[in-house]
């Protein structure tokens, strides 16, 4: 009868601490952000409960019950209900940029998404250009600049800030997030532009035809909506790129924040054989350490949000897919834009639906706890 070894002996004390490599490297272990020593916690780096906190929440759930009661409203109450909509969609996108990346980054994505989008409003009803000839009514919506109601900056904002995500969470290369960015923004306006001219809150009057069923809106107005979606990813993916990661470490400090990865090498050398007399740290003092991660030459870095931190916009993308279908082809009496803008919003929203059916986007962060 064997009996078993005393975890006090260096020879089973070698075991135990070459039985931790292991763990370690199995299972990813994350420090707090900043990369400050303390203890180790399983689970997404950097997360302190990500987009599932309550705050980030609560106004993608009132989003919803609102839009919910556009189809049920006429006149003024609709003209409420609309500018409900647009800054519950906004403090949506805009709470969960700052709850993933921090307050700085949110506020430079409202710069970006609502300046371009109000600028390129401005210069639309001044000029036709780049969406075509067309008017917004007057005194309806709020407050007005030059012709643009304020609200509709905010509106570019909650309804690019899904797309932005789904579209990063889709593809890896910037050049392709930042050109199916701007298709998801056709898409979505596939379904904006007929249940708002059909509200009468603008009126076209390009000469220009537009597609089969909807000869109100011109095609122009597509290839503007594509154009502006361009410079306003653009931008984006710049501001990702200069802006500092919401829970990382600097660069100069040795850590990063972020978990292990399979192709990683653990930082921490193997035990040394059993009767090798230098002395080894003890197996609680090495959990305490932060555990700093290594990259392989030339590896890009890891996208500004990632998978795990994106299950309010995903959720709100969706909706606005199918919900929107839905609404215009049951309650708005819109069944062509209906279709138009399933197809639209489509070309993320198939590729999205395959990704979660097979589980290479995780919504929501993994919970951290202590070895």
């Amino acid at each position: 009868m064997t009996t078993p070894a005393d975890p006090a002996t260096p020879a089973s004390g070698n075991r135990w601490r070459a039985a931790l490599g292991r763990c370690r490297h199995r299972f990813p272990l994350s420090v707090r952000p900043g990369g400050a020593t303390g203890r180790v916690g399983v689970g997404s780096a950097g997360s302190s409960g990500g987009a599932r906190g309550p705050v980030a929440v609560v106004p993608a759930v009132l989003l919803v019950a609102v839009q919910i009661l556009y189809p049920l409203t006429t006149g003024v109450a609709r003209d409420r209900v609309t500018v409900a909509v647009v800054l519950l969609s906004a403090a949506t996108a805009l709470t969960h940029a700052a709850r993933t990346r921090g307050v700085r980054w949110a506020a430079g994505v409202l710069v970006i998404v609502s300046g371009v989008g109000l600028l390129a409003e401005m210069v639309g009803t001044a000029t036709g250009f780049p969406f075509g000839c067309y008017d917004y009514a007057s005194g309806r919506i709020g407050p007005s600049v030059a012709g643009v109601p304020l609200v509709v900056a905010l509106a570019w904002t909650g309804g690019l800030y899904p797309v932005w995500i789904v579209a990063g969470q889709l593809y890896s290369r910037t050049v392709t997030r930042v050109t199916m960015t701007a298709a998801g923004a056709v898409g979505w306006d596939l379904f904006l532009d007929p249940q708002m001219v059909a509200d009468g809150q603008w009126t076209w009057c390009s000469p220009w035809p537009g597609l089969p069923g909807l000869p109100e809106i011109p095609l122009t107005n597509y290839l503007g909506w594509f154009a502006v979606g361009l410079v306003m990813a653009g931008l984006l993916a710049a501001w990702d790129r200069i802006s500092p990661k919401h829970g990382e470490a600097p660069a100069e400090s040795g850590t990063t924040g972020q978990p292990f990865t399979p192709d990683a090498e653990p930082d921490t050398a193997v035990a040394p054989a059993a009767g090798h007399d230098r002395t080894e740290p003890s197996t609680a003092h090495a959990i305490e350490q932060p555990v700093p991660t290594r990259h392989r030459p030339g590896a890009v870095p890891v996208a500004a949000v990632r998978s795990g931190d994106v299950a309010v916009p995903v959720a709100v993308f969706l909706w606005t897919w199918f919900g929107s279908a839905l609404a215009h082809a049951v309650f708005l009496g819109l069944p062509v834009s209906a279709v138009y803008g399933v197809v639209g919003l489509g070309v993320l929203g198939i590729p999205l639906v395959r990704a979660l059916s097979a589980r290479r986007i995780t919504l929501w962060p993994v919970r951290h706890g202590t070895m």
